[in-house]
């Protein structure tokens, strides 16, 4: 098997841009909690191995109960979700698998029930990121836990 590109050294601006996209989603008024299971969900629905990790690590340091995380990929079958939650997960599948009907007028009434609207765009940008991220994280083939240090996800005693 070839090496694949290291997109961190041969297109750093782009991945310090996107980094810094990262940071404001994250410094954003969205729920840590909410923040997490939509990085999560995205990167289990993309097959991102690499992110999946890495937020599944991070959700644990934020505090996030192991039980709730192995239920994200049945969320719908799920108890361990509120309607917010669910809400959020709802929208982080139809932008993740965006069809040729987009987001329905029903899912983003549902969304605005929980959500302002300036939430409502956080809650886009925050799914809009992590989408960037898997998709070239999937093609870097970047390993789990390679950065678990460089990130503290040591911390999560995830092994």
């Amino acid at each position: 098997m070839s090496t694949r590109v290291n997109l961190f050294q041969t297109a750093p601006s782009l991945i310090k841009t996107l980094g810094d996209a990262s940071q404001a989603s994250h410094n954003s008024s969205l729920d840590t909690a909410i923040k997490d299971l939509v990085d999560v969900r995205a990167s289990q629905l993309n097959g991102c191995t690499f992110c999946l990790d890495m937020h599944v690590k991070q959700a644990k340091v934020h505090g996030e109960r192991e039980l709730r995380l192995y239920h994200v990929a049945v969320w719908r079958e799920s108890p361990l979700f509120t309607a917010k939650e669910r809400a959020a997960l709802a929208l982080t599948e139809a932008l993740t698998r965006l069809g040729e009907q987009g987001v329905s007028d029903e899912l983003y009434r549902e969304v605005r029930e929980h959500f302002s609207e300036v939430e409502v765009a956080e809650l886009a940008f925050s799914i809009a990121i992590i989408n960037s991220w898997n998709r070239l994280m999937v093609l870097q083939q970047t390993l789990p836990g390679a950065l678990d240090k460089a990130y503290g996800l040591d911390r999560a005693h995830l092994e």
